[in-house]
């Protein structure tokens, strides 16, 4: 039994989801399908959630959002027309769409999250009926009567615990169940989304909460690759990765696959395999627990900006008893989560996410380092970049530092901050923002070219 997800990319047109609907229909083990909303149908195109959001800021701000709804319906009448499908679908829409838009603003955060949701549910509702109109045994279930039950967290919720034991029943019901990704419910009613991408993260707990044999990944791309594609001409392709590998990639900015999505099938060892719509004949990636061939150093190499690092020195800090973690629920009393804090004897840097500090939080959270800590010195260094040099067999390779570092200074990169886990799965390198790319391209030609 096989759970597959589809992208916006897959979805953004009807010749797309004809393409969808043969790969569900050409494999009887796929039981389960997850869509998203429609995608980009060019570069210049817009994807239906940001119309969606465009919607809600219309509403918001001036109480009539009649030309953004129109536009929404258009794109999916479009797809409906092409797909010699009835009316009756865009009726449904329609009305869906209305209701939502003319729900209640007083909490900014539930309606947004709202109509965010319309686009992953009637695109579910159409592919559903499509597959139906083919003569397929196919339904739509909505996730509040599957009972994905979410953290009242609009934008960024997580999945309640007893939402496992509810999903697991859908493997009983006959045909094949599509399922709207990227939103649940709360336990109120409230619709409330995962982040952006979050699709990924409901396909994945649907995987689990069924016990599926494989969670299937479609998207545009014949496969992971070890670097940005858009960086390096014809990149290494990643045929197997542990969980471990993509978790790190996913977070230094591979936008394949949702960072948080693997955690479901990671604790039930369900395997992935990342697939391409357009190309489906393609072998893709396959991520996993454990290597078939553990001793190959590096899979990627990947970076982001955006990030900034709180230093802090004091002197014979390190007999100073807890103030790590002073400095940390420092930190936490401002809501703010931290990526790596590596540190020396007398001084400690936390690496956070740029878009966290404020210039308020950055004041209140200075001085009452300040004054609770009582540090020699303090400063906050922003513009920075992390790149992440990731596989499981750097922990049984000599010299694998000392070839990244050679690497970086050779293209008259500094180096910042180093800091390599215990698990050795990956090692970080902050330097300036601006030499991201730089940096990327110059680890990707020492460990694959």
């Amino acid at each position: 039994m096989k759970v597959a997800k589809f992208g916006g990319s897959s979805l953004a047109d009807a010749n797309q989801i004809k393409k969808v609907c043969d790969i569900i229909t050409g494999d009887a083990q796929r039981k389960f399908v997850v869509v998203s909303a429609p995608g980009k149908r060019s570069k210049t195109d817009v994807k239906v959630t940001d119309m969606l959001i465009g919607c809600a800021d219309a509403m918001l701000k001036t109480g009539n959002a009649d030309q953004e709804i129109q536009n929404v319906v258009n794109r999916y009448e479009g797809i409906a027309t092409e797909l010699g499908m009835s009316k009756d679908i865009i009726t449904v829409i329609r009305d869906d769409l209305t209701q939502r838009v003319h729900s209640s603003v007083e909490h900014k955060g539930k309606f947004i999250d709202n109509l965010k949701a319309a686009g992953e549910d009637n695109c579910a509702k159409l592919v559903a009926e499509y597959l139906r109109g083919l003569g397929v045994n196919a339904r739509y279930v909505n996730p509040k009567d599957a009972g994905l039950f979410l953290t009242e967290s609009f934008g960024n919720a997580r999945i309640l615990p007893e939402s496992y034991d509810n999903l697991r029943k859908l493997a009983d019901i006959d045909g094949i169940i599509i399922f709207p990704g990227f939103f649940g419910y709360s336990r109120n009613g409230s619709v409330v989304t995962f982040s952006r991408g979050g699709s990924d993260i409901t396909g994945s707990i649907l995987a689990a909460a069924v016990k599926a044999d494989l969670y299937e990944n479609f998207t545009d791309v014949d496969c992971v690759y070890s670097v940005n594609p858009n960086l390096v001409k014809n990149p290494k392709p990643i045929t197997e990765m542990t969980y471990r590998e993509m978790r790190e990639l996913a977070y230094a900015g591979f936008s394949v696959f949702h960072e948080e999505a693997l955690t479901p099938v990671y604790y039930t060892n369900i395997p992935v395999k990342v697939k391409n719509t357009n190309n489906p004949s393609a072998p893709g990636t396959t991520i996993s627990p454990k290597l078939i061939d553990p001793q190959r150093p590096v899979v990627g190499v990947a970076g982001d900006t955006g990030f900034c690092s709180i230093y802090v020195r004091k002197y014979l800090m390190n007999h100073e008893i807890g103030f790590g973690r002073k400095l940390l629920e420092l930190l936490e009393s401002e809501g703010i989560s931290y990526e790596h804090s590596p540190s020396g004897i007398d001084d400690i840097s936390v690496v956070i996410r740029e878009s966290q500090l404020t210039d308020e939080i950055e004041e209140r959270l200075i001085r009452d380092i300040k004054e609770k800590l009582r540090p020699d010195d303090i400063f906050i260094q922003k513009g920075q970049a992390l790149i992440m040099l990731v596989g499981e067999g750097c922990k049984n390779t000599v010299g694998i530092s000392a070839k990244a570092t050679k690497a970086l200074a050779d293209a008259d990169i500094n180096i910042e901050m180093i800091n390599q886990g215990s698990s050795e799965a990956s090692i970080m390198f902050g330097i300036r923002g601006q030499r991201c790319d730089d940096a990327i391209v110059a680890l990707y030609k020492a460990f694959f070219e």
